[in-house]
């Protein structure tokens, strides 16, 4: 009898991760700015004949022959950078598609980055984000990555969802739905992209290391492999602002940071959906990361 008591228990209660939404975080940074069609703020990069764009949305794909990529008409040095993304389903495994900020173009070889990246998948596995920020070269050459990954609450397949990157001169938080899920504190100019940088999407192979550590490839018998984006937000200093040029903030603070209640929400994500975090990978040289200990 006590066995049965245990396991109806076990059906009737509720998950503590994935069946739930996380709690509310009680403020919405991608209210306070306007959205803007593609055309607004971006032009295509490379693989012009692989994206398409109708009055609402911008849709890029990979096949065996191109991926896609765009690129924000300016760059800027501090701002928040959004946009609704719908992925595909199915297998997708070795495809990465991206929405990030770099200056790789003005600095080759030691350029600054903050990405928003989905690792594709295989089928019936969660994609995965991952988040990831470069300093100064630290993406060239010898990689020093800063990943941070999720399995998010809800399928990226299903809807659009929003993405978006806060970056000031004192912090970076990535957020889904106006959830934050990651904030990168400025702890040394050596450890933070001080330099300005343009706003990026692309869809692209990366079959060497995207899924299961390159593991399982692109499979080009599931092309094309699609990615569609909307709502594109870009607010901030642009490069060629004064410098009085205010930076923006996630929260209702005009000097940054989070209140407790998006701290709270955030520490949930990460304990109920985040499955890497680099300084916690003890593998890891932390010489040279050393945010993780200061």
């Amino acid at each position: 009898m006590a066995l049965l008591t245990l396991f109806i228990l076990i059906l009737i209660a509720p998950s503590s991760s994935n069946a739930q939404w996380p709690p509310s975080p009680g403020y919405w940074p991608s209210s306070r700015f306007r959205s803007m069609s593609f055309y607004q703020g971006y032009r295509n990069l490379w693989g012009y004949s692989h994206q398409r764009v109708d009055p609402n949305a911008l849709t890029i794909w990979l096949d065996s022959t191109s991926g896609s990529g765009f690129k924000s008409v300016k760059p800027f040095r501090s701002g928040y950078f959004g946009a609704s993304v719908k992925l595909q389903p199915g297998y997708t495994a070795g495809v990465i598609t991206a929405f990030y900020l770099s200056n790789n173009e003005a600095h080759p070889g030691f350029h600054d980055e903050v990405d928003i990246e989905f690792l594709g998948t295989t089928f019936g596995k969660p994609y995965t984000l991952q988040t990831n920020v470069y300093i100064r070269g630290s993406g060239d050459g010898r990689i020093i990555g800063r990943e941070m990954k999720f399995h998010l609450w809800f399928d990226p397949t299903k809807n659009f969802h929003h993405y978006a990157i806060l970056w000031s001169p004192k912090e970076i938080i990535f957020l889904v739905d106006d959830v934050p899920i990651r904030r990168y504190p400025r702890k040394s100019a050596a450890t933070f992209p001080l330099r300005p940088m343009w706003v990026y999407g692309s869809i692209w192979d990366a079959s060497s290391w995207a899924t299961e550590e390159g593991k399982y490839k692109a499979d080009y018998r599931y092309q094309p492999f699609v990615a569609s984006y909307t709502n594109f937000k870009a607010a901030g200093c642009s490069a060629y602002s004064p410098a009085w040029c205010r930076p923006v903030s996630a929260s209702p603070f005009r000097s940054g940071g989070l209140t407790r209640q998006q701290y709270r929400t955030m520490r949930w994500v990460q304990r109920y959906h985040m499955v890497y975090n680099y300084c916690k990978d003890y593998k890891r040289d932390h010489s040279l990361t050393p945010e993780c200990w200061g």
